[in-house]
């Protein structure tokens, strides 16, 4: 008889979950299967959405792994130090499972664990579980890693998909092992629990992000297209929260995905799902990314650090009422609507020209589906400053993003109550409202909504001498 070990992290499944499933079917009867979490502080960002909705969904898992007869154990402080204690203490644990991380400090973490086990004799077995290709898998024919999308999803839509696999026999015995590790791990994660406060309701679990696939494939894939990009109508996904935390397999998506007819919102949303394998590949062949620009030649950019703007941007104060709209969305929810991320990154490093860096720290946050490649990903697209990434030339104008995705402002007005008032002729540009207007409704631009924080009109020639 042997122990092995389950090690969860961002993978807060049963169903699906490569590691899981490999660990159950490869061992033996009589060994003993243990399955933890480890909790590492230098990985939290406490009092922040980001770190609470993920303690929400871990909460979630805890129990659902428990009605199905599995202890969840934790083990909480430097991640090698609790598996060295934890091996002098269990000399017969020879086996270790887990999906592992292919960028970033994850990356990091795993292969300086992956030679602890092995120089302490203890097998592993690791496993890419959260994207549809590995970071790589997919290559140029000479071997070198792409750096523009369109090839990459070329070469990506002929690659062969693993298939979705439901997880059986969780009817093997799951053993509950008594150690001060663990002892400690779960009053360190209780202490975690008990400090959660959220301003909003958060829903989360295998079951629910279920649902949500299932919503989504039924009412709104063959729209999405069309639908995606107005805030309002809201006909986005909202799949991404449950990818992050590993609570949905991406392969029951795709698998959802195939089992439909094929139409314009079908092929836009592989596409997405293809962005997110760019993005997980482009953070590891560039793991300075979230502090440093891809593109070198704009290493030397100097930025704005301009603190009383970014505050107006942060709290939605900036006279631009789709940019304030979207950062009070993130503000009360969490979310952000995809059209208005890029919008108001647009704005903060094209309009107020604020360092990238600023904007993106900011969403990792407030975002409960916040991931780094991704996140990091789209902010250095809007600021020029990434592979594949928006000519430096190209500005979005917040008025006529405005115009296009809210023609009648009704997110705006949804998000800025004080501007309810305002007819549709002036919602996207309340500043040009005539005082007798402004008086009449109780909108008195200065007072109750800001002036515009910038002429987006002077914009343009700043911005081409700033890069160049």
């Amino acid at each position: 008889m042997s122990k092995t070990i389950m090690w969860f992290r961002k993978d807060l499944r049963l169903d699906d979950n490569t590691a899981f499933s490999e660990m159950i079917e490869n061992s033996q009867d009589t060994d003993e299967l243990v399955c933890l979490f480890q909790l590492n502080p230098t990985q939290f960002l406490e009092d922040s959405y980001n770190h609470d909705t993920f303690f929400c969904s871990l909460v979630t898992f805890v129990e659902h792994a428990k009605a199905n007869n599995i202890v969840i154990h934790f083990l909480y402080g430097d991640v090698e130090e609790n598996f060295i204690e934890l091996k002098k203490t269990y000399q017969d644990w020879n086996t270790v499972y887990f999906n592992k991380d292919e960028r970033g400090f994850g990356r990091e973490r795993d292969q300086k664990m992956t030679a602890f086990f092995e120089r302490n004799q203890i097998q592993v077995h690791s496993y890419q579980d959260s994207h549809l290709h590995g970071v790589q898998e997919i290559k140029k024919p000479n071997g070198e890693s792409y750096k523009v999308f369109t090839p990459y999803f070329r070469k990506w839509l002929t690659m062969p998909k693993r298939p979705y696999e439901k997880t059986r026999r969780l009817d093997r015995t799951f053993v509950k092992l008594t150690h001060p590790l663990f002892s400690e791990g779960e009053k360190q994660f209780s202490q975690i629990i008990e400090k959660i406060e959220l301003p909003f309701d958060y829903e989360c679990g295998e079951a629910i992000a279920e649902n949500y696939l299932k919503e989504f494939i039924k009412n709104h894939l063959h729209d999405y297209q069309k639908g995606r990009d107005f805030p309002f109508s809201d006909q986005t996904s909202k799949l991404s929260k449950f990818l992050r935390t590993g609570e949905l397999s991406i392969r029951k998506v795709w698998y959802a995905l195939n089992a439909e007819p094929d139409s314009d919102g079908r092929q836009t949303f592989i596409s997405e799902l293809c962005w997110r394998d760019f993005y997980n590949m482009i953070y590891h062949e560039n793991p300075k990314q979230k502090t440093q620009e891809i593109k070198e030649q704009y290493r030397q950019l100097h930025w704005s650090y301009n603190q009383e703007a970014f505050e107006r941007w942060k709290n939605g104060q900036t006279g631009f009422p789709i940019v304030d709209a979207g950062m009070r969305q993130l503000n009360q929810t969490g979310w952000m609507h995809n059209r208005l991320r890029m919008i108001v990154a647009s704005f903060l490093t094209k309009d107020l020209m604020i360092d990238w860096q600023l904007g993106e720290k900011y969403f990792q946050q407030k975002l409960i589906d916040y991931d780094a490649a991704s996140n990091i990903g789209g902010w250095q697209w809007a600021a020029s400053t990434g592979t594949d990434a928006v000519p430096y030339f190209r500005i979005f104008n917040p008025t006529t993003q405005g115009e296009k995705f809210d023609s009648q402002g009704d997110f705006i007005r949804q998000f800025i109550p004080e501007l309810k008032a305002v007819p549709n002729k002036y919602i996207h540009e309340p500043s040009k409202m005539p005082m007798e207007l402004q008086k009449s409704i109780d909108v008195l631009i200065g007072k109750e909504y800001p002036d515009p924080i910038v002429d987006h009109s002077k914009i343009r020639s700043e911005i081409l001498a700033f890069f160049k």
